[in-house]
């Protein structure tokens, strides 16, 4: 639609990391369902904007050095649709929803679905996080959580659906390392290029060297469990209302179908860039790879 567009993106304290990582399925969902609900709540309350809005919403479970960090990106919407559907309600200019209310309802949300999940006895607890099974321990970890901030990020709002379209090209089906970052594989080592966020310089290229079981393990961790969905459709994009909503928003927006999406040609040019750019050779960085052959996979593989 011809609107602003923000990008959130929603983060666990890492006091939550093993107890996710050993609960992926549950955990995973219960991140979905609590930074919808977080969204969809603040935007509804007729003291921040008051409508109903339209999201979708992406996990990555990385950090640029491959450890374990399940956030969540959610794109949205400018605005909302009006309660009783007469108006289209705008956010103030470059201004979504504040940052510190999000994170608290996040942060109280995520921590009574866990609570509610422990008490059901949905939660499993092998390994290093055995303890946890024990009531007391668990309503330990937990406490500390309800005071300290949880990081929400609200970035600067999208140009338009073009910036949308190339974002989702980009970013929707990323892997924890692309083939680019990985620098050299010498004597049993991986060297990978990455960021430090937290650093002066976030911005700043770094190496890392690790074992290649080490790089091998990090890498796994953020295999998703089968038939998991990482991303997901929310308010007006949720797939079952999802053509009446848009048509509806198209009425009170005033705009024709014409002016919702880039042009064939515009949507062309963004898919030629992705492309050329997933060829660009990680050597030189300057010539295109040119694929010869496709080998079939192997049959029957002996593993003993």
């Amino acid at each position: 639609m011809p609107i602003d567009y923000y990008h959130v993106v929603f983060t666990i304290p890492e006091q939550l990391n093993d107890l996710a990582l050993r609960n992926q399925s549950l955990f995973y969902k219960l991140l979905f369902e609590t930074t919808a609900a977080t969204l969809q709540t603040i935007a509804a309350d007729p003291k921040r904007l008051g409508a109903k809005i339209g999201f979708f919403s992406i996990l990555h479970t990385w950090g640029q050095n491959l450890l374990f960090h399940p956030h969540i990106h959610c794109v949205v919407t400018g605005g909302g649709v009006s309660p009783d559907h007469s108006q289209w309600i705008r956010c103030k200019p470059g201004f979504f929803l504040p940052v510190r209310v999000l994170s608290a309802l996040f942060r109280r949300l995520l921590l009574e679905a866990l609570d509610r999940a422990f008490r059901h006895q949905q939660l499993q607890f092998p390994g290093t996080i055995a303890a946890l099974a024990d009531p007391a321990a668990f309503a330990a970890l937990l406490q500390p959580l309800k005071r300290i901030d949880w990081v929400v990020h609200a970035k600067p709002p999208f140009g338009g659906p073009l910036q949308v379209l190339q974002y989702l090209g980009r970013y929707t089906h990323r892997v924890a390392l692309s083939n680019q970052r990985i620098l050299a594989f010498d004597h049993g080592e991986v060297t990978f290029q990455y960021k430090d966020y937290r650093s002066s310089n976030p911005q700043k290229s770094r190496r890392m060297t690790i074992a290649a079981d080490e790089f091998i393990r990090r890498f796994l961790l953020h295999s998703l469990p089968p038939g998991f969905q990482r991303i997901r459709h929310y308010g007006l994009f949720a797939s079952r209302k999802k053509k009446e909503n848009l048509a509806l928003c198209r009425q009170l927006l005033d705009a024709t179908t014409d002016g919702l999406l880039p042009s064939i040609a515009q949507v062309q040019a963004v898919v030629a860039e992705l492309l050329e750019q997933s060829r660009e050779c990680t050597c030189c960085h300057a010539g295109l790879m040119i694929r010869t052959r496709i080998l079939a996979p192997v049959r029957g593989w002996n593993s003993s």
